[in-house]
């Protein structure tokens, strides 16, 4: 799909559209920056030729009268004059930098707010996820998309105002023309035909300069997009854990592929190449030009058309028109090249949002009284013909313990996904309390559960704000849910630590990688940690996908012991493949290939000889009697 939408030919229109929008958004991450860049860049391209301008003035008068009174204020001004801009550009670039030095962390955090933003099933597609990946891989391998708009933008103006301000110099170049006759080529040079050649010149290395440009930076950056994958494939075992690292021995693949990116042969060959090839005929036409220029100012000042001081302001000013020409169209063609990024960002960012996303607020009630109804729910996930539900009815209300269990692929995960309005079903209606589950406020209705999947993600953040998910929290309320998480005696130990500077336990950090005084904590205190996170947000449904995988069945039987004190009156849903887990629930949901087969408690699923649950049951139950 990126690659049929970057080999359509876009109009001047379109291709500006793109750029456009690119810098809109980057205005709205970094407000003002633009305006202040280009007042920068304007005073960084007029000092050089107000330093030219001066110097041409000064020599004009040296060779002329040399009044020392008028010679003195021209050299007052150049210098005054010179120090007042140099000041004045100082202090502008070191406000820029402030603003520049933070560019690729915003553009990561923007990427990242956006996706925070995207409807769940686009997280779970692999076309989505492979254009995520390729955006990131191109932004490290080339610094493509909207971050190439930081360096070639201020560099483009420059160029522009480079053009304008050394044109400004040398117009009156072409009007002068020496007093008396000339024949011959002297007579052609002090014609206005002179002028109209050197001038079509430019045109023409302008034109050819742009071409080369965009044909260079085209491929340029096709050689480097070539290690976009090789790249991302060693971002990734740069973040294997360093438990496989050391057992595997894969540190001579990480090796290897660090040598693949910064040392391709390939890609070392090609960017020499296209750099020799394109590069030295860009040379050679800014030095044709440069010379045929260099000839016309000189055999204009030869025959008395300006004087000495004029030639130096028109040589120096030229050759700056020479290089800013050639340097604009490179800016153009490297433009004009991001934008095939631009359009694969852009793919990303207007995904479309299909979900309804409801207008009716959730009842607060004091009560906490909901029901939850899944009346005939099939469904299916996208692009696919597979049902991965079919004719789902449940009801449960609030303070119900369920249990789902079933073999993998039956549907558990599924049923909670569409609980949680992850997904929409494809037929028949959840219910919240009578009404459709899509009519409430999307926000709110998620603000009802709180859940712990089982590839749940804690970071190297300190133990309160993990269970918080905040960074300022109630000291009292997250110590209350870890200990009911069953991390009392941790809590204490990490109190009592006397080496630890960070007295405190809920300021000590999960494991080391921020912190060397981080907390040491087992999987199964990770996992507690987890659990003690949906219970602080307080939710009227928890919801624990394979709670206690990680537990030691003296710590799984703890947290069993006092889960009806841990979750107290909430609706409680388990999914778990252990069915001794499932004793304590109200009720057992057993699904397979998508449906609900059996329900009801433990005592009689398992006595229902030849059923689903049965079977289960006495598959696992060898195990425990041995």
């Amino acid at each position: 799909m990126k690659q049929a939408k970057n080999k359509e030919k876009r109009s001047l229109r379109e291709e500006w559209k793109l750029f456009w929008r690119a810098v809109k958004i980057w205005n709205e991450l970094v407000p003002g920056y633009w305006l202040q860049n280009t007042v920068c860049i304007f005073a960084e391209a007029f000092a050089p030729y107000f330093g030219l301008f001066m110097s041409a003035q000064i020599v004009n008068e040296l060779a002329g009268g040399c009044e020392p009174h008028r010679l003195l204020g021209l050299a007052g001004i150049t210098v005054g004059g010179g120090f007042l801009i140099s000041v004045f550009i100082r202090i502008l670039q070191g406000k820029n930098r402030l603003k520049y030095t933070h560019n690729w962390e915003q553009q990561l955090e923007f990427l990242l707010q956006v996706q925070n933003r995207l409807e769940y099933r686009y997280i779970e597609d692999p076309d989505v996820a492979l254009l995520y990946s390729r955006i990131i891989a191109d932004m490290n391998a080339t610094g493509a998309g909207t971050s190439a708009l930081f360096w070639v933008i201020p560099d483009l103006l420059r160029n522009a105002l480079n053009i304008v301000f050394s044109v400004s110099l040398t117009i009156s170049m072409f009007a002068l023309t020496a007093a008396g006759e000339f024949g011959g080529f002297l007579g052609f040079i002090n014609s206005p035909a002179s002028a109209v050649l050197v001038a079509a010149m430019i045109v023409i290395n302008t034109f050819f300069s742009i071409k080369i440009s965009m044909t260079k930076t085209a491929k340029e950056k096709e050689a480097v997009s070539e290690l976009a994958e090789e790249n991302t494939r060693h971002q990734v075992y740069r973040n294997l854990d360093g438990y496989d690292m050391t057992v595997f021995g894969l540190h001579g693949i990480i090796l290897e592929e660090m040598r693949k990116f910064n040392l391709h042969p390939a890609w070392v060959a090609k960017q020499e190449k296209v750099s020799i090839k394109y590069g030295t005929f860009s040379i050679l036409l800014n030095a044709v030009l440069n010379i045929a220029i260099y000839l016309f100012v000189a055999i204009k000042a030869f025959i008395g058309a300006f004087g000495i001081g004029n030639f130096i302001l028109y040589h120096g000013a030229i050759g700056r028109f020479v290089d800013a020409v050639s340097g604009f169209g490179r800016n153009m063609g490297e433009l004009l090249y991001n934008n095939r990024y631009l359009v694969q960002l852009y793919e990303y960012l207007d995904l479309p949002k299909d979900m309804y996303r409801g207008s009716l607020a959730v009842e607060k009630r004091d009560d906490i009284d909901y029901e939850i109804e899944f009346r005939d729910v099939s469904f299916r996930y996208p692009n696919t013909d597979v049902w991965a539900l079919r004719h789902v009815n449940m009801k449960f209300k609030i303070g119900d313990k369920l249990a789902i269990v079933g073999e993998n692929g039956s549907g558990k995960t599924t049923f909670i996904k569409l609980l949680c309005r992850l997904y929409d079903p494809t037929e028949g209606k959840i219910l919240l309390n009578g009404i459709d589950i899509t009519r409430y406020r999307y926000d709110e209705y998620i603000g009802l559960f709180s859940v712990v999947f089982q590839d749940y993600i804690l970071f190297g953040f300190p133990l309160g704000e993990n269970v918080s998910a905040g960074l300022t929290y109630d000291d009292a309320k997250v110590r209350d849910c870890l200990i009911r998480a069953g991390m009392g005696e941790k809590l204490a130990a990490l109190d009592a630590d006397k080496d630890a500077k960070e007295k405190d336990a809920l300021k000590r950090a999960i494991g080391w990688e921020y912190d060397s005084e981080g907390g040491n904590f087992s999987g199964g205190e990770i996992q507690k940690i987890a659990i003690a996170r949906a219970l602080y947000k307080d939710a009227p449904f928890i919801i624990l996908d394979e709670p206690t995988a990680a537990l030691d069945p003296i710590a799984e039987a703890e947290i069993y012991e006092n889960f009806n004190q841990m979750v107290q009156n909430k609706t409680s849903v388990f999914i778990s493949h252990r069915l001794s887990s499932c004793k304590f629930c109200d009720t057992i949901a057993v699904f397979d290939g998508g449906q609900i087969v059996q329900e009801g408690p433990h005592e009689i699923l398992a006595a229902a000889a030849g059923g689903k649950y049965s079977r289960l049951w006495a598959a696992q139950a060898k195990y425990y009697e041995k």
